[in-house]
């Protein structure tokens, strides 16, 4: 995956009103300003004490630069980013997408063994601008543990 490539068609998961559903990260996107970013793990410190939060205090800002929709996606079960929403009260404002099995990940070259940590394969850490389906941004982490590149102010500053 690099800035100029095309969103994969590839399904993850969401909590709707009733239960879980798949979703399409090609038609989230299609005809769309998105902000997509991916962490670790939710309810991870640097995921919950930081990359999330950035994004949940920017989320009016980054919305009035013509964003449509804001999302995180993350390699945790579709109850566990359900529960996420919940707790960081972002549910009904961006999305909180599982990819439970790693397959965006994997499909978009941006998955990462972190079994060393006990976590097995997750996400690298992440946040791409993508327009009508095409990445214009894409900003990764060099290290698990920080979350400054692929930071919401960045994302900010690139729109």
């Amino acid at each position: 995956m690099s800035e100029r490539s095309k969103i994969n068609a590839v399904g993850i998961t969401y909590m709707s009103a009733e239960g879980p559903a798949k979703l399409d990260v090609a038609d989230l996107t299609a005809g769309k300003k998105v902000v997509l970013f991916a962490v670790p793990g939710a309810f991870t410190p640097t995921c919950h004490a930081n990359h999330l939060p950035g994004f949940l205090e920017n989320f009016d800002a980054i919305k009035s630069k013509g964003v449509d929709e804001i999302a995180v996606v993350s390699v945790n079960d579709v109850h566990v980013m359900h529960a996420w929403a919940q707790s960081t009260k972002g549910a009904g404002k961006m999305h909180y997408l599982s990819d439970g099995n790693a397959d965006y990940a994997k499909s978009i070259g941006m998955d990462v063994d972190l079994g060393i940590a006990g976590m097995g394969v997750r996400s690298k850490r992440f946040a791409m601008i993508i327009e009508d389906g095409v990445v214009t941004t894409l900003n990764v982490e060099e290290a698990p543990g920080q979350a400054s590149t692929s930071s919401a102010a960045n994302i900010l500053a690139a729109l």
